[in-house]
């Protein structure tokens, strides 16, 4: 439905001052991606499809995180597609320089922060290692694999080569569940044993794993499972 040009543009200038003076949190979620459409659809009333596509997601999260290929089928142009994947990206380059350059132990919530971005709202189990040095701080960030956990054993001599080969003296894993809940499975926990027993040998540490949900994240080894 078209709507008056000028009471669009005047909507979003009301948008716009919020946003300057009360930063991120002073939009609803809804008007975030309403303003992100508007960028890409300049003299159209975004509010209804903003709102019907956080609906059909579940979430400016799980929209944010949705592949392009997916978004193309339920009718979005390339224009809007390409706006929602550079709010994502620009997002999570934001909360990368945050742990960027420090030592990866003493940035943690940062780190935490990071993660949550990046993995909560996948639809499909990924697992990342971050390899660091001997001062913690972070040389690699890989995916490692995508999919289950089950063939731990394949999964070890994966990383630990990865380590050596980085000359990497510690690692961090981490992976997300996307059921939501970030509870820790039996299969997590023989990965993450074995993995230290391998360490162990090869002089390679395993400071955690960190297992990633939309319900929140949990650490192995605040949970003195490691």
């Amino acid at each position: 439905m078209a709507d008056n040009p000028s009471d669009s543009s005047g909507h979003r200038a009301r948008l716009r001052q919020r946003l300057f003076e009360g930063g991120g949190k002073a939009l609803l979620d809804h008007e975030l991606v309403e303003y992100l459409l508007a960028l890409a659809i300049p003299r159209r009333d975004t509010k209804v499809q903003a709102k019907a596509l956080i609906a059909r997601f579940g979430g400016i999260g799980p929209l944010l995180e949705t592949a392009p290929d997916v978004l193309r089928k339920e009718g979005l142009s390339e224009g809007v597609i390409g706006a929602l994947a550079i709010a994502r990206a620009t997002a999570l380059r934001l909360l990368e320089t945050r742990v960027e350059g420090r030592p990866i132990l003493s940035s943690w919530d940062a780190l935490g922060d990071y993660l949550q971005a990046a993995m909560a709202h996948s639809s499909i189990e990924e697992v990342r290692v971050l390899f660091l040095n001997a001062k913690n701080m972070l040389i690699a960030n890989e995916a490692m694999w995508r999919g289950s956990v089950d063939e731990a054993s394949v999964h070890v001599r994966e990383v630990i080569s990865r380590a050596i080969a980085l000359g990497a003296t510690a690692i961090i894993i981490v992976h997300n569940h996307p059921s939501g809940d970030p509870s820790p499975s039996s299969q997590d926990i023989r990965l993450t044993r074995d993995l230290i027993e391998a360490g162990r040998h090869m002089k390679v540490t395993v400071h955690d794993h960190v297992i990633i949900g939309a319900q929140g994240r949990s650490s192995m080894k605040a949970k003195g499972l490691i």
